[in-house]
């Protein structure tokens, strides 16, 4: 019988590696999800992946580098979310509204996950692209205030692109008080109502007022 081509054994070879990559991120998901950070161990993944310590080294890196994997893929996950948001239709002001209302359910129902997104390891490459998918996200929250801008429902004198930002980074740091155990805590439960008013106060167009005669 002829030989294989020789280029089969690398393109097995490729496929296995990338197979063993997943699998090891797989377990480190899991593993945030069911315990937290501090579940997501090199010795933990190994175990639950039925791999050797070094190659979760050789496919994927060190512990950090595999956290930001898995970050990657919440990334992903908070994509489906707010591209659902996006996607429903109605008014520039709505869609924004549901935007807000969908990244706090992801916080909620994804919590370990989403604090991983706000606070990634700090590995040069990997972490650009994180900043880079939050850039994308942030993009389309600043679309959807333009399109608010010319249809009369937003303010005009925003910044869009500012704005987008701002609103991000407040809904991050209301969602960071969900996580304290102090009295300073505020139930998940509790966010979704006032925070949608507070955006939709912050963003809403109001008609001119003129000063009576």
């Amino acid at each position: 019988m002829p030989s294989p081509p020789t280029t089969a054994l690398p393109d097995r070879r490729g496929r296995k590696n990338a197979a063993t990559r997943e699998a090891i991120i797989d377990a480190a998901e899991e593993l945030l999800r069911s315990g937290g950070p501090s579940a997501v161990t090199l010795p933990t993944i190994a175990e639950r992946a039925d791999v050797a310590l070094q190659t979760i080294y050789n496919r994927v890196g060190s512990r950090d580098a595999v956290l930001l994997a898995v970050a990657e893929r919440a990334f992903a996950a908070n994509r489906i979310y707010m591209d659902e948001a996006y996607n429903t239709g109605g008014t520039p002001r709505e869609r924004i509204l549901a935007a807000g209302n969908a990244y706090i359910r992801f916080a909620t129902e994804r919590p370990h996950e989403f604090r991983l997104l706000l606070d990634p390891p700090e590995l040069p490459g990997p972490t650009e692209a994180i900043a880079d998918l939050t850039d994308e996200q942030n993009g389309k929250l600043a679309a959807a205030l333009r399109a608010g801008i010319a249809d009369g429902s937003v303010r005009p004198d925003l910044n869009p692109d500012q704005t987008a930002k701002l609103l991000w980074a407040m809904l991050n740091g209301v969602l960071a008080l969900t996580w304290r155990t102090d009295r300073t805590r505020i139930d998940p439960d509790d966010l979704l109502a006032p925070v949608a008013d507070l955006i939709a106060r912050g963003v809403e167009s109001r008609p001119e007022r003129h000063p009576s005669n």
